[in-house]
């Protein structure tokens, strides 16, 4: 089948275009390289350097001459605490790039759109394990939008008939993630801190307990979300799913991990203001089994080992 995958030149968008491509699939990937990387793209990819945002009509003739079967789409600005700073950006590209997107999906005939979303929608919330009727309680204007892109998914769904699935990512790692830059996550910082010698630098008392979830699960799960049709329960109205590895970790228990053995500072951490963040996240994937026969596989401490081995520390 062919796909389109915008931001498939960042961490999570060029490992589901690897697995595309692996499974036989005819890819085209959409992305600006504001925070992905050219180098990410698989060779056997055809690439279009564009913004999302703009130029509607040319990624309208685009899309028409590709003709997808699946568009997935993962291109937006990540992380909480920049889109606190800069809320107005992060909009424009974060819920107008999911609605161009979708108009642009229903107008040029893609049967199925996959949005990736985050389990950052339900906030700083007391069920725990979550699941995916928990109450939804953003606590930035990320988790907004990603709550929005959802709202639009089940919107266009209803209304245009386009089948929509939106999977909620809890804390995704793994190959390509990135180690410095405004967009780094937590196991890239520390790694990064501890190659330099640097002290290790953890927001709060380090105990926020998060699902850390491998990337090639992820990649799987975007697969199964968009290629799997025969289940009857799955109708692909705008439903959502939760897609972590079902148990988590302190931030202090990552610091260890990744420190352990290491002799230049033997782990040493700085402890900052905290930041605004839930205490705890936690995904019931119980759903994503039973519907899309999906489950993690990878366990965080051998990939973990694998990639101290892999850059040396």
């Amino acid at each position: 089948m062919r796909c389109i995958v915008t931001g498939g030149a960042g961490f999570i968008g060029s490992n589901l275009v690897d697995k595309l491509i692996e499974e036989g699939h005819e890819v085209m990937v959409w992305d600006n390289l504001v925070a992905g990387e050219k180098e990410n793209v698989n060779v056997r990819a055809l690439f279009q350097n564009c913004d999302i945002t703009r130029s509607y009509g040319a990624k309208k003739v685009l899309m028409n001459e590709f003709k997808p079967d699946v568009v997935f789409h993962l291109a937006a600005l990540p992380r909480v605490q920049p889109s606190i700073e800069d809320p107005i950006k992060y909009n424009n590209i974060n819920v107008n790039g999911v609605l161009t997107m979708l108009n642009l999906s229903v107008e040029c005939g893609v049967k199925r759109f996959v949005f990736s979303s985050s389990s950052s929608v339900y906030g700083d919330t007391e069920q725990i394990p979550t699941t995916e009727d928990a109450e939804l309680n953003p606590m930035s204007p990320y988790a907004l939008h990603k709550l929005i892109g959802e709202q639009y998914c089940k919107l266009y769904s209803n209304l245009y008939g386009l089948e929509t699935v939106s999977l909620r990512y809890f804390n995704v790692y793994g190959e390509r993630q990135p180690t410095e830059g405004a967009y780094c996550l937590v196991m890239g910082v520390f790694a990064q801190q501890l190659l330099n010698g640097e002290s290790m630098t953890i927001n709060g008392d380090g105990e926020q307990r998060r699902d850390f979830t491998y990337v090639g699960d992820v990649a799987d799960a975007n697969i199964k979300a968009g290629f799997n049709a025969k289940i009857p329960i799955f109708k692909c109205e705008g439903d959502v799913f939760n897609i972590g590895n079902g148990d988590n970790r302190s931030v202090n228990q990552i610091a260890d991990l990744l420190s352990s053995g290491y002799p230049p500072n033997g782990g040493d951490r700085m402890f900052r203001d905290p930041v605004i963040e839930p205490k705890e996240t936690l995904a019931d994937n119980s759903k994503a089994y039973k519907v899309l026969g999906w489950k993690p596989t990878i366990e965080l401490e051998d990939w973990i080992t694998k990639y101290k081995e892999e850059i040396g520390l």
